[in-house]
């Protein structure tokens, strides 16, 4: 992005009323002996985020390491709690206003700064009817709680207090799944309603999740592993509470997929993008603003796609001979795919103590590009069995409570299938120094809880995902793409995620069908049609979320050039990334000033 632009993005965000002005490093929460303003910002910041965190807990806070609500599941599709929800987000937002932001301290300046861009991006979205749009195949609450089943995940199941949490969960579940059928109803009244191909993927997920025998459904599965320390009285009391709830489930399940089937399937559309829903061309823009941080508009996204896709294949085309292929650039990925030398490993094992090795080399390179660094190491473990077949390599962040560490799923079906070209890529993406250096650090720096469970959340993507895109980019600083492969891994990887920006506002702007979305995918990155549809249709149900990615990843790398450029020999990676990490996940603009603030100072 050019300097223009973010000037007149600054520039709108100013006029607009938000503050964006850069602070120093966050320090300490707010002392008693703060002044009245700061003490006020730290009451409307713990509001916000208890509001936040009731509001959708799995997202907000369980999925973010903050185990204090894992015993609710919330009605976040409810129209009433949606109203309640935005009415409690305006009155936070008046109380923010008329507090004097010139007076607070520059921590608390941070503070205000934030909380001020992520209440206004909440309420970006009230006008627009997301809760009519309740399940997806790619991300929906039954199957996210049906994840947590193992306990090995970020609801841990290992005493008696948190299994009574997560049965609290599933015992809710079944409300819930009826408010997303009343909703359904109401979106096919209204005309916004889910793709039937996205219906068509639905199905069978949910016809899975069902099991007429309590004892055989996966919600039932804690049961299973129950820890043999617990009292006889705690078994039996749990024992009949999940074999009551994974009944209650399965006829709530048996109610969704009959709606699903008969009425919902029916009534899809056939069009792809946001575009055709009703108010759809501003549904899609706020969605871009929430994802990126930025009022980008698609058909500027959709060009800087078009180049980036462009300059990553002719790196590719000029990595192939080092391969030794020489064939068309076309079926490169597919010839890579066949290659038997990247194909080594006979175990499970093998992949580990792969990504282990990876995992000390980096390790080793980390003190001369990093002064800020957390406590807490990363864990490598294999994705479970029970969700192997559907899953993707993933992060999942450390707990603030220490109940669980910070962990790198690798997802390894068949070893021997596993190729090596794209794991360092992975997990410097993954792992280190990608989402576990920035989510671990999260939970070890003095920041308030709004800042601190910080990741998951659509607003904090451009950041966290950028940052995590970025880290890939650092295999060159660590020599790690000296070798032909991985370097092959690493392009393999950010050329999906520059076809995503075409792809997302190809069909959300532009009007794309999903078979152009798939055709495109496939001339692109050599995917099998089968693969191409299951990306596309993650972009047709979340819009806008894959733009995150090359969004921040440009930004971060965007303003370390001109970090370089303007301190020339006084430039320090440790510094740029003690800067960009030292206070937690920031929205773009609010980053930026950061870093301009910093190259200012070290003149």
């Amino acid at each position: 992005m050019n300097r223009t632009l973010n000037a007149a993005i600054l520039a709108a965000l100013l006029s607009a009323g938000a503050p964006i002005l850069s602070a120093q490093a966050a320090t300490t929460p707010a002392t008693p002996s703060a002044s009245a303003s700061e003490r006020q910002v730290d009451s409307i910041a713990a509001r916000f985020y208890d509001a936040r965190a009731r509001f959708d807990p799995m997202l907000y806070a369980t999925a973010n390491g903050d185990s204090r609500y894992d015993d609710q599941l919330g009605m976040a599709i409810a129209p009433q709690v949606r109203a309640r929800y935005f009415a409690a987000n305006h009155k936070l937002l008046d109380e923010l206003r008329k507090i004097d932001r010139a007076r607070l301290s520059d921590k608390a300046r941070l503070n205000y700064d934030i909380l001020a861009f992520e209440i206004r991006g909440q309420l970006d979205l009230e006008r627009f009817p997301e809760h009519l749009l309740p399940l997806n195949h790619f991300d929906n609450v039954p199957s996210n709680l049906a994840n947590y089943a193992s306990g090995t995940g970020s609801q841990p199941l290992a005493t008696p207090a948190q299994y009574r949490a997560y049965l609290a969960r599933l015992q809710q579940l079944p409300a819930w799944i009826d408010q997303a059928i009343a909703n359904m109803k109401e979106g096919v009244r209204k005309g916004v309603v889910q793709p039937k191909a996205i219906t068509a993927s639905m199905l069978p997920q949910f016809r899975q999740l069902a099991a007429a025998d309590p004892e055989a459904s996966i919600f039932y599965t804690p049961i299973k592993n129950l820890p043999a320390g617990f009292s006889d009285q705690d078994k039996k009391t749990l024992t009949a509470g999940y074999r009551d709830a994974a009944q209650k489930i399965d006829a709530a399940l048996g109610r969704l997929n009959t709606y699903l089937e008969k009425d919902y399937l029916p009534a899809g559309r056939s069009t792809a993008g946001y575009g055709a829903l009703p108010d759809g061309a501003a549904w899609y823009q706020a969605r871009i603003r929430n994802n990126t941080n930025l009022d980008q508009k698609p058909a500027e996204i959709h060009a800087l796609g078009e180049r980036e896709v462009a300059r990553i294949q002719h790196e590719m085309a000029a990595l192939a001979p080092k391969l030794g292929y020489d064939g068309p650039l076309k079926t490169f990925p597919q010839w890579v795919a066949a290659q038997p030398r990247f194909k080594p490993f006979k175990s499970d094992r093998e992949v580990l103590d792969r990504y282990r090795a990876i995992y000390a080399t980096v390790e080793a390179k980390l003190p001369q590009y990093f002064s800020l660094l957390p406590k807490a190491k990363l864990d490598i473990q294999l994705e479970p069995e029970l969700t192997r077949a559907t899953a993707s390599d993933h992060y999942t962040p450390v707990a603030a409570d220490g109940s669980h560490p910070g962990v790198f799923w690798a997802v390894v079906n068949d070893p021997k299938d596993y190729s090596t070209v794209g794991m360092t890529t992975l997990f410097l993406h993954e792992g280190v120094p990608g989402h576990h250096l920035h989510a671990a650090l999260l939970k070890e720096l003095p920041l308030p809880d709004f800042r601190k469970f910080f990741t998951e959340h659509p607003s904090a993507a451009a950041y966290g995902e950028g940052w995590a895109l970025y880290c890939e980019t650092l295999g060159h600083e660590f020599g790690l793409y000296d070798d032909p492969a991985a370097y092959y891994g690493h392009l393999n990887d950010e050329l999906l995620r520059a076809v995503r920006l075409v792809v997302d506002t190809g069909m959300h702007a532009q009007g794309w069908s999903r078979e152009k979305a798939i055709a495109y995918m496939m001339d692109n990155l050599g995917y099998s049609e089968a693969r191409a549809a299951n990306q596309v249709e993650r972009y047709m149900v979340w819009p806008g979320q894959a733009l995150a990615y090359k969004t921040g990843a440009l930004k971060i790398l965007e303003l370390r050039a001109r970090a370089q450029k303007e301190l020339g020999p006084k430039f320090s990676y440790a510094k740029f990334h003690a800067v960009v990490l030292g206070d937690g996940t920031l929205p773009l603009p609010i980053l930026q000033a950061q870093v301009e603030k910093w190259i200012a100072a070290e003149k």
